[in-house]
């Protein structure tokens, strides 16, 4: 079976079947989360600016910390980093577990433990990126993201929504908030018995001030045609895609066709199976010859479904939208994953992966705190609609002005 299906072909490894087990359950545990919050929100009264401002604050304590987590990937035990952000991120939700079951959880509390979990996956996502090669050889990193790519939706936005919706619906928001802390624990847990090595990236005669650290970061990415133009590429899209599919979806499920958290752990489910569809059929072949053409046309023309967001009212129709947009955008994330593995050096990659995450995200705060708003003053279709149409202009102009067709020609990965 290992044999038959490339992207499993990395479960061989001693190492990275610990380290994915342990992502599974934490990715199910963010899954978890993200109803809980949902439905905690509704429940204490609030609409979409109050889970705005809880979404927004995720993103401030991700975007806060992601710069100095790719420099401590760079510099410290990778593996110590993650495990880290772990234990940061168990302890936060078993916080937030005990107010909402005690009743006495607020508003402000949900953004403070929001910021804090977005802190501990920035500590987290540079070392992962950064340590996957070490643990694997060449050759098989596009079958471990590939693996990946079909994990982080089923897990994050099948299983855990899954879970996650009926422990609201059986329970209470504050079960399920519990049981994603004990996920973050079986993570940590699995890190820990890791047998990489766990000495510090670079030596202490090796480590530049923070700030140069940095700027050589910033300047390999500067000389670095297919990283800039990407980058510019999700500095502009994700403005538009974040705010409205984190914050405005709930309430396209409650307004559109009358669900609750059922329905809506459901349409994340469907994103999450068309995830890991697209993962497995990008990982199961060889790297595209033309990998940045395909790279961009999946994530600029995969995302137009999103504009019947808006307009249809019966589930089925927002599932299948939910099915084709989780199948391009996988796709393309397991490429875009694979060229930062195999293209950036090792020295760099935490702190590229790091510049690649704060590039992207820079405008999510910005994203998150008007999704609300503007679904107020404008309605759901037109910020669907808006949503839809930046994506599919942006990718042929970065395309174009990167040279990327050029670009690829001219470095083949085999």
């Amino acid at each position: 079976m290992v044999r038959s299906i490339p992207a499993l072909r990395a479960l061989r490894h001693r190492d990275f079947r610990l380290l994915w087990t342990g992502l599974a359950v934490s990715l199910a545990g963010d899954g978890l989360w993200l109803v809980a919050l949902a439905w905690q929100v509704i429940e204490l009264g609030g609409g979409p600016v109050q889970l705005s401002i809880a979404a927004t604050a995720y993103s401030i304590g991700l975007i806060g910390l992601i710069l100095p987590a790719g420099i401590a990937a760079d510099r410290l035990p990778r593996r110590l980093v993650m495990l880290s952000a772990d234990l940061l991120r168990a302890a936060t939700v078993a916080v937030a577990a005990v107010l909402s079951l005690t009743g006495t959880i607020e508003l402000w509390q949900l953004a403070v433990a929001s910021a804090l979990i977005g802190a501990g996956e920035a500590l987290f996502i540079p070392s992962y990126t950064a340590l996957i090669p070490r643990l694997l050889p060449e050759s098989e990193i596009l079958a471990a993201n590939g693996l990946e790519g079909m994990l982080r939706p089923l897990a994050q936005q099948a299983l855990g929504p899954a879970v996650g919706g009926i422990a609201v619906a059986v329970f209470e928001p504050g079960v399920a908030i519990a049981l994603a802390s004990v996920a973050y624990l079986f993570s940590a847990g699995c890190l820990a018995t890791l047998r990489v090595r766990s000495e510090p990236e670079r030596t202490p005669d090796e480590r530049p001030t923070a700030l140069a650290d940095i700027r050589e970061a910033v300047s390999y990415v500067r000389r670095t045609p297919w990283l800039w133009a990407t980058l510019s590429f999700a500095f502009f899209v994700i403005f538009f895609f974040i705010g409205p599919f984190e914050v405005l979806i709930p309430f396209v499920v409650s307004e559109r066709v009358g669900g609750g958290a059922a329905e809506f752990g459901i349409l994340l489910a469907m994103f999450g199976i068309g995830s890991a569809i697209g993962a497995l059929a990008i990982s199961s072949r060889p790297l595209p010859r033309r990998y940045l053409t395909v790279m961009l046309t999946l994530w600029g023309v995969g995302v137009l479904p999103l504009a019947l967001m808006g307009i249809a009212t019966e589930l089925w129709i927002l599932c299948a939208v939910m099915l084709g947009v989780g199948v391009t955008e996988a796709a393309a994330t397991v490429i875009w994953g694979t060229l930062l593995q195999r293209r950036v050096p090792d020295g760099l990659r935490g702190r590229v992966s790091s510049l690649d995450f704060f590039l992207s995200l820079a405008l999510m705060p910005a994203s998150m705190a008007l999704a609300g708003p503007a679904g107020e003053a404008f309605g759901l279709t037109a910020v669907f609609i808006a949503l839809a149409l930046a994506s599919a202009l942006a990718a042929p102009i970065a395309f174009r002005v990167g040279r990327l067709g050029e670009d690829e020609l001219a470095h083949p990965l085999l």
